[in-house]
């Protein structure tokens, strides 16, 4: 039995029944409980994130704004789940996949904004007066010293996920598209990306957030603007491709032209992992930058982090999703079924790159190269942090230095790597990392519903009368 087989009966088990069960049933009880809070106040959340900086969140405590909070999470959390994770779910999932996609984070929006509540509520300061804050912290502060082992354990996986989800599967879609797209070897995209990053890592979180900041905004919109460009092109074919989508979802795909057919089970498995894989709702990664925003209420953060799976999973995912559908390179038997012949040998990014191609030509590859270039280096630097974070927790900051010499291999390893393999490790990693942090949100459940209502009830208006009372 191969490493692939083993990783595989592992995720069979991992991302079986009970996993997603403890998923789904997480963010429905959430969303139950907070009466649907992530729809009604989703305009609300988005003015807090994109709008000015109160004064009382100027004045509070906290590292940097809502909307700093928000972009350093976008550039760790918008990446290649979005362009690979999706075209990946698709070939192994069918079109229904993108439907279990749009579950996973309508429901997660509940998810990541119990996450975030949490993280800013019982926050620490750490020894260089920054603030520290994650899954890891709420469940030792909110639980209480009897369950440290579930927040070493948490810290523990994060850890080893950040080496997977935010690391060798950025690296290995990078060396895809890079071979695909320029010719390039992968074990030389390999030395230049251990270059790159080392040069980042080891200068510290600053310069990370610094390339993070400056490179991403540039590429969504890129990315963002290019896909919408196929989308009006071929306006009259995004009918049928949702049609697709939602027939899919329950139903079979029929085997066809060398294609094995896809069951129900496989476009909920695989739409459930790769939306957690794309917008990270329930693996606790909000929770660990949440803590450092300025916000005068642990509700104020919680509203903009949500809106962030809104972003990543509605918007962007469902993107990549009507592209590939539209073009038919959802279909991995080479077209018989889509009705358009492509290359059935190509995967992950290369494939999103090649559906770009068919529609807007060699600039339309260059759009997907590019971005997955550029979104997954930023989300292999941005994501050293969280591991970092997850590790000091458990080794003290002496441990960093060994960390930071095996996050920078796995970057490497990752480029030549099976992607097969590459991907189910990622899949394994998310869930060890999520169980735990599902368990601390229900169990916590009370504490952000009374967070909660206390700003609805007080805060919330409080500042309703001070506005009407100036106007």
């Amino acid at each position: 039995m191969d490493i692939l087989e083993i990783l595989g009966k592992i995720n069979d088990v991992l991302w079986g029944p009970p996993s997603l069960i403890l998923l789904f049933g997480t963010g429905l009880f959430l969303t139950i409980a907070l009466k649907g809070l992530q729809f009604k106040r989703l305009l609300y959340a988005f003015k807090i994130g994109f709008g000015k900086e109160d004064k009382e969140d100027a004045s509070a405590e906290g590292d940097v704004s809502h909307f700093k909070a928000l972009m350093t999470a976008l550039a760790a959390t918008i990446g290649n789940g979005n362009i690979a994770g999706v075209a990946t779910a698709i070939t192994l999932g069918g079109p229904g996949a993108i439907f279990w996609m749009w579950i996973v984070g309508l429901l997660g929006m509940a998810t990541k904004y119990g996450e975030a509540l949490l993280a800013v509520k019982y926050r620490v300061k750490n020894s260089q007066g920054e603030y520290s804050s994650g899954p890891m912290y709420y469940i030792e502060r909110g639980l209480g010293r009897k369950f440290k082992w579930l927040a070493i354990a948490f810290a523990l996986f994060g850890a080893f996920a950040a080496l997977g989800i935010g690391n060798s599967v950025q690296s290995n879609t990078i060396a895809d598209v890079t071979s695909s797209s320029f010719g390039m070897s992968n074990w030389l995209t390999g030395v230049i990306l251990i270059v790159l990053v080392s040069f980042i890592v080891f200068g510290g979180i600053q310069r990370i957030s610094t390339v993070a900041s400056f490179f991403v905004p540039i590429m969504a919109f890129l990315y963002i603007g290019g896909a919408l460009l196929i989308l009006i092109l071929n306006y009259d074919q995004i009918i049928p491709a949702f049609e697709l989508i939602f027939y899919y979802a329950f139903n079979p795909v029929a085997a066809a032209s060398g294609f094995l057919g896809i069951v129900v089970a496989e476009a909920i498995r695989n739409g459930v992992a790769r939306g957690i894989f794309s917008n990270e709702a329930g693996l606790g990664t909000a929770a660990l930058i949440a803590g450092n925003a300025r916000a005068d209420h642990p509700v104020k953060q919680a509203l903009v982090a949500m809106t962030g799976t809104f972003i990543v999973t509605i918007v962007v995912c469902t993107m990549t999703g009507l592209t590939l559908i539209i073009t038919g390179f959802w279909d991995p038997s080479g077209g018989e079924l889509s009705g358009i012949a492509h290359n059935a040998s190509l995967e992950g990014g290369a494939l999103t790159g090649a559906a770009f191609g068919s529609a807007l030509g060699i600039i339309g590859e260059y759009i997907v190269s590019l971005s997955v270039i550029f979104f997954g280096f930023s989300t292999i630097v941005g994501w050293y942090v969280y591991g970092e974070k997850c590790f000091e927790y458990i080794a003290g900051p002496k441990g960093i230095a060994g960390y930071r010499v095996v996050y920078i291999a796995a970057c490497g390893v990752g480029t030549i790597a099976n992607l097969a393999t590459v991907w189910a490790f990622a899949d394994m990693a998310n869930a060890l990392m999520m169980i735990p942090n599902l368990i601390a949100l229900l169990l916590l459940w009370k504490v952000i519903v009374a967070e909660t209502n206390d700003y609805f009830n007080n805060f919330y208006q409080n500042a309703k009368a001070a506005e009407r009372k100036a106007s």
